[in-house]
């Protein structure tokens, strides 16, 4: 695709009209989404409409200062990104100039038309071949790889539309745009190719959503899983924990590969990510996190048509590695800020507003960018999966908002952040009645077979008294506790135990920052044991009051924070079961 449109000679033309970041040119020769040079600052811009002989440019950096009458200047090209060794442990911004880079050229300040390689184009790779003279090789396979990282080893992939006989191929050290395989057909491979952000990368299959994301929060995996190539939803108002909550997956979910994207978010807080997540260990391996992860960073005051181009910026360099057959998770925060960044170019473009000012194809091009999910078989025949987590930002909370419901219309998880939960410093604060998962049932099989045959029947369980609790919360505000029926009164308790040590988790604690499934599933079943017990000593004589009020009972959460936690939880059983028998012998 690229090839084919490398060899158009480049079109001059001139501003027309200036609008904020929009800019229509004249006597321009251009397709849809070609890349152009705008003004004598050559400003990067994007062709995103053509009427007639107008040509309608979004400028991904500030516009004021140019003029009408200047010069556009088309390159031929559509925007693409750089795909190649260097990508991880790099910071970049929405159309992926890396800001280290930028700072170095420009100061603290970035400068417009400041145009930097995203990849280093100086440092030298150690290249294995693992194709010899005379293999055939076709678009997608894997001629040799570059250990990149610590953790990671980069896959060197022919790209997609190019086939061939190896000619000859070289061992050593490379830079980026040497080449290091040449075909018989005259085709040369470098370590690096570009691809379009707006076009998906090829795949020979797609795979049905049969294997969980294992996120280490208990919540998510025992109420509301997640697959390997999921979409999911985290929307919440300012403050219920949307960042923190996605570092956690960040840090913790089994992917590979993690591809965070600031989308629009406000500087301080971008700062915080940009700074802390450097500092992160990777838990699996005790090296950096940032080993296996790439930053996109597009805060709330730079320019917007940037910040709608970092979204598919991000998910291409994710199905790059998806590719490789890694298991990458891209997070997207938040895509309340892509729409709106949207709504702004449409408002300028003069479009018919749809619901709230929001272009009319707002749902169209939220599903564009989550069906770029997936669990694919690449062409290569390597299986690797994108497994995408949005959050969003609904205004003063309000889940009724066109994005909110937009995105719930594509999404098969819904993780809604509660600001009451978080008020009561209850974290995450997921709220379990509101959220969903569809992929439950498709990923139950694959628990009880791993986990415990009993995992869904738990976790159904669980989910019916937390229900319960909800209905009886109702009656408890009229009539207070203690005027419900003794067994409605042993529901309201372990419904507590349950919200208290086996919902709430600290993300912050060294050992309950993650939960394994093994140990989210003990919690679960002492807990669900705790209920038997209290409903068996209920129906023995024993009143409500004495059984709720048990010393031992609370000792389950210390389970969380310990790493020999089926110990704890075996003691535990045992003074629960000796303080109910003694209740017993007591009436």
């Amino acid at each position: 695709m690229i090839e084919e449109r490398t060899m158009e000679t480049k079109q001059i033309g001139e501003i027309y009209r200036i609008s904020g970041p929009v800019i229509t040119a004249q006597g321009l020769s251009a397709r849809m989404h070609d890349v152009v040079r705008v003004g004598k600052e050559k400003l990067i811009g994007e062709v995103i409409q053509i009427i007639e002989d107008k040509t309608i440019i979004q400028v991904y950096e500030e516009t004021s200062g140019i003029q009408p009458g200047e010069v556009v200047e088309n390159t031929g090209l559509p925007l693409s990104v750089e795909l190649g060794p260097g990508l991880l442990k790099s910071i970049y911004d929405g159309i992926q100039r890396p800001l280290p880079e930028l700072e170095k050229k420009t100061g603290k300040f970035i400068k417009r038309g400041a145009v930097v390689n995203s990849l280093n184009r100086e440092k030298e790779w150690d290249f294995v071949p693992t194709v010899k003279n005379g293999d055939a090789v076709e678009g997608g396979a894997i001629i040799g790889t570059v250990q990149e990282t610590e953790t990671i080893v980069h896959k060197v992939m022919v790209p997609p539309k190019i086939k061939g006989t190896v000619k000859s191929i070289n061992k050593g050290k490379f830079k980026v745009e040497d080449v290091v395989c040449e075909l018989e057909s005259g085709e040369k491979i470098t370590l690096m190719q570009r691809w379009p952000i707006r076009h998906p990368r090829p795949t020979k299959d797609k795979l049905p959503p049969e294997i969980p994301l294992i996120t280490g929060m208990r919540i998510l995996d025992a109420l509301f899983p997640l697959a390997k190539g999921g979409t999911a939803a985290i929307p919440g108002p300012f403050g219920a924990g949307k960042t923190v909550t996605q570092q956690s997956l960040a840090k913790y979910s089994d992917a590979e590969i993690v591809v965070y994207i600031g989308c629009g978010e406000r500087g301080n807080e971008m700062t915080e990510v940009l700074t802390e997540f450097p500092k992160l260990e990777d838990p699996k391996t005790g090296k950096p996190l940032m080993n296996r992860t790439v930053l996109i960073a597009n805060t709330s005051n730079m320019p917007v048509a940037a910040r709608e181009a970092s979204v598919y910026t991000g998910i291409t360099i994710a199905e790059y590695f998806r590719d490789m057959g890694y298991d990458v998770s891209m997070m997207a925060d938040s895509t309340s800020r892509w729409a709106e960044s949207m709504r702004e170019i449409s408002s300028r473009l003069e479009e018919m507003p749809g619901e709230e000012g929001y272009p009319p194809y707002l749902g169209s091009k939220l599903a564009e960018f989550y069906e770029r999910a997936g669990r694919c078989v690449s062409l290569n025949d390597e299986v690797g999966s994108v497994t995408v987590i949005g959050a969003v930002s609904p205004p003063g909370g309000d889940f009724s908002e066109p994005v909110t419901q937009n995105t719930l219309r594509i999404v098969k998880v819904f993780w809604a952040l509660d600001a009451k939960l978080s008020s009561r410093r209850h974290y995450p604060s997921i709220n379990w009645l509101q959220s969903y998962s569809l992929y439950k049932n498709t990923l139950d099989p694959w628990y009880n077979k791993n986990v415990s045959s009993d995992w869904s029947k738990l976790n159904d369980e669980s989910m019916k008294i937390l229900q319960e609790e909800e209905k009886l919360q109702e009656l408890v505000q009229l009539v207070g506790s203690d005027a419900l029926p003794e067994k409605q009164q042993v529901t309201l308790e372990v419904a507590r135990l349950l919200r208290e040590f086996f919902l709430q988790q600290n993300a912050f604690h060294k050992t309950d920052a993650f939960s394994s499934l093994d140990k989210t599933k003990a919690i679960l079943e002492t807990i669900l044991w705790v209920a038997d017990k209290a409903y068996e000593t209920l129906d023995k004589g024993v009143r409500a009051k004495d059984i709720v009020s048990i010393e031992s009972r609370n000792k389950i959460s210390e389970a969380k924070f310990d790493e020999d936690y089926q110990k704890v939880l075996s003691n535990v059983k045992k003074q629960i079961e000796a303080e109910l028998k003694e209740l017993v012998e007591n009436i």
